[in-house]
């Protein structure tokens, strides 16, 4: 049975080329994940506050290295696309932006995005969130990107409201974290807003 529409990205829209490398400002860079991220990410999981906000932990360097094999592979598959966020000077490891749940056909993804301890405070989530919704909209075509945090994370509330993400509502109950069940604020940003 046909489609009534025409997807809005189609297949290898992403994979049939590289990941880019994104500048972004105040001198970060997004760029693809190396093997040798695995022991400094391996470190930002031993932080309570990851812990806090996020399902996952880390064992071990090597199961790091696991992961970083999969976002890699997630980009070919066209299933997420992950970046590691730099210091464009001296190449040290800021943070992550994501995005993932990608339909192609409906030009849809949510993005995603955790700092380094040391990065907290200082704009980085704000600006590689900036620099990925610019690509993802202006380059790659997408139609729609959502930004999910839990309703208690006042500082994913801030990063989505400083890069025109709009609050939509609240998805009660939505995520299990390891204290129990969170509401989830739900914002999203349209091409063209």
């Amino acid at each position: 049975m046909p489609f009534l529409i025409s997807p809005v990205l189609t297949a290898g829209a992403l994979a049939g080329r590289p990941q880019p490398t994104l500048p972004a400002d105040g001198g970060l860079v997004l760029r693809p994940w190396r093997d040798g991220d695995a022991p400094a990410v391996y470190e930002v999981f031993q932080d309570p506050l990851m812990h806090q906000w996020h399902a996952r932990s880390a064992d071990s360097v090597a199961e790091v290295a696991d992961w970083i094999r999969t976002w890699r592979q997630a980009w070919e598959a066209e299933q997420e696309a992950h970046w590691a966020v730099a210091d464009a000077e001296t190449g040290a490891l800021l943070g992550r932006v994501a995005l993932r749940e990608l339909r192609l056909e409906d030009g849809t993804a949510e993005v995603a995005y955790w700092t380094v301890p040391e990065a907290r405070g200082r704009g980085v989530a704000a600006r590689a969130t900036t620099a990925l919704t610019h690509w993802a909209f202006e380059e790659a075509g997408f139609h729609r990107l959502e930004l999910l945090h839990a309703v208690r994370n006042e500082a994913s509330c801030r990063v989505a409201d400083r890069t025109g993400f709009g609050l939509e509502g609240t998805k009660r109950s939505a995520i299990m974290q390891p204290d129990g069940w969170h509401d989830m604020h739900l914002h999203a940003r349209l091409r063209g807003d």
